[in-house]
């Protein structure tokens, strides 16, 4: 029979499924069902997340699609399958499991933790909230309550937040107090910056400085209604480079944090950055060294770091300001940046290789720029700093609006703790590729 003559009379979502499934596609197959899960049964999807799991190797997830799939109606194998799911980042179709398991088995809180897992794995908070306030005559208070404060904080409601996290007790094991510590200075900052701002789900600098401590130097001027601030792809440019630091120059200076010194990084491109950074802040640059106190460590994208450096500088040193140019907001390093200049998916740096595109249609692939950084450090100065014009979508983010927005939150900036990173984009969404 052929694949064509067997989808007859499927839906179309399914049918979708089953050809990707047939063709080996894993990828195609799991941001299929991303999009569809939560409109087709369990039971139908079950082997075709087997399908895909057994061409990955994931043998535990064959072994609970399997599960699934000879029985849609038992809430320990839909448990398992969802669970399975979750450790493997299938976490749409792990929550449409874990709702049917918990309707099969209702107040059953390992699967309303397992599911709020879910959820906020794939960055419905909201949805988590719900959840949990559903349930909440049941809620412990580690974890249960602190989940509720901070999926309510990520999906924007910062009183909500704040009124679970100060009925937080002290909690029993030590373990969880570095995430009370954390969402607390969460709180903090998002108060701070809606003083400073609206704080709504187009507020992306104010969020950024809530959820991580960062500041965001400039927005994205593409695309506002989609990527609300943010990149998803972009080609940088010196001229970008040198406007970077034109804004770096006026946070420092809102907030009174001038450094003595530049910290440099190993790669080339940070070292290039790091090196330009103090010609124009006339500061002396040295090698980095994590516990140097009072000085801006520059990197230009934390995304190709070594984990030697990345440890080094999640444990924040008193004094030293990290900065970041390209801060990917979809992949995160793990480390924080006290100051970003833009948020992306991909970004081609101004030394990378990259390819154009000429107006006839030909392309030509331009070879990485492999001169020295102190070259290209003069290069950065020399270019033009004059802002990229966008597409006239995105709304104006003028100097003073940035400055006015440090000068209301420097009192917790740079933030304390360790440099954690977020794995969400928050209450402010954006766009991305799959």
């Amino acid at each position: 029979m052929s694949g064509e003559v067997a989808y007859v009379g499927m839906d179309d979502d399914l049918a979708k499924a089953h050809e990707l499934a047939q063709a080996g596609d894993v990828p195609g197959l799991m941001r299929h069902l991303r999009l569809t899960a939560e409109r087709l049964p369990v039971g139908d999807v079950a082997p075709l997340v087997g399908r895909a799991a057994e061409l990955m190797g994931f043998t535990d997830l064959v072994r609970a699609a399997s599960a699934v799939a000879a029985d849609p109606r038992d809430p320990r194998a839909l448990f398992d399958y969802g669970y399975a799911c979750v450790e493997h980042g299938a976490f749409a179709v792990a929550a449409v499991a874990l709702r049917e398991a918990l309707a099969l088995a209702p107040g059953e809180m390992g699967i309303v933790r397992e599911l709020v897992t879910a959820l906020e794995s794939g960055h419905r908070h909201g949805e988590a909230v719900t959840v949990l306030t559903e349930h909440e005559a049941l809620l412990a208070p580690w974890p249960d309550r602190y989940l509720l404060a901070y999926n309510a904080l990520l999906a924007g409601d910062i009183d909500r937040a704040a009124q679970e996290a100060s009925a937080l007790p002290v909690p029993d094991d030590e373990r969880w107090s570095p995430a009370r510590d954390r969402l607390a200075r969460m709180i903090d900052r998002a108060r701070a910056a809606r003083s400073a701002g609206p704080m709504d789900s187009r507020d992306l600098r104010g969020w950024q400085f809530a959820m991580t401590g960062g500041i965001v130097l400039t927005l994205s001027p593409f695309g506002f209604g989609s990527m609300i601030g943010r990149y998803a792809y972009t080609t940088d440019s010196f001229g970008q480079c040198h406007r970077a630091l034109l804004r770096l120059r006026m946070v420092l200076e809102a907030a009174g944090r001038i450094p003595r010194t530049v910290s440099l990084l190993p790669d080339q491109g940070s070292r290039a950055l790091g090196l330009a950074a103090a010609r124009f802040l006339a500061l002396p640059a040295e090698e980095f060294d994590p516990s140097r106190t009072d000085t801006l460590v520059v990197a230009y994208d934390l995304g190709d770091a070594s984990e030697e450096l990345l440890s080094a500088l999640y444990r924040r040193t008193s004094g030293q300001i990290l900065f970041e140019h390209a801060t990917c907001w979809t992949d995160p390093s793990g480390v924080s940046a006290d100051i970003s200049t833009f948020l992306h998916q991909v970004a081609i740096a101004p030394w990378d290789e990259k390819t154009l595109f000429r107006p006839g249609g030909e392309s030509e692939t331009v070879p990485p720029d492999t001169r020295p950084p102190e070259e290209l450090a003069a290069d950065i100065l020399a270019a033009d700093p004059a802002p990229v014009p966008g597409d006239g979508e995105a709304p104006p983010d003028p100097d003073e609006a940035l400055t006015a927005f440090v000068a209301r939150v420097a009192h917790l900036w740079p933030a304390q703790g360790p440099r954690r990173s977020v794995d969400s984009p928050g209450p402010v969404p954006s766009a991305r590729f799959a």
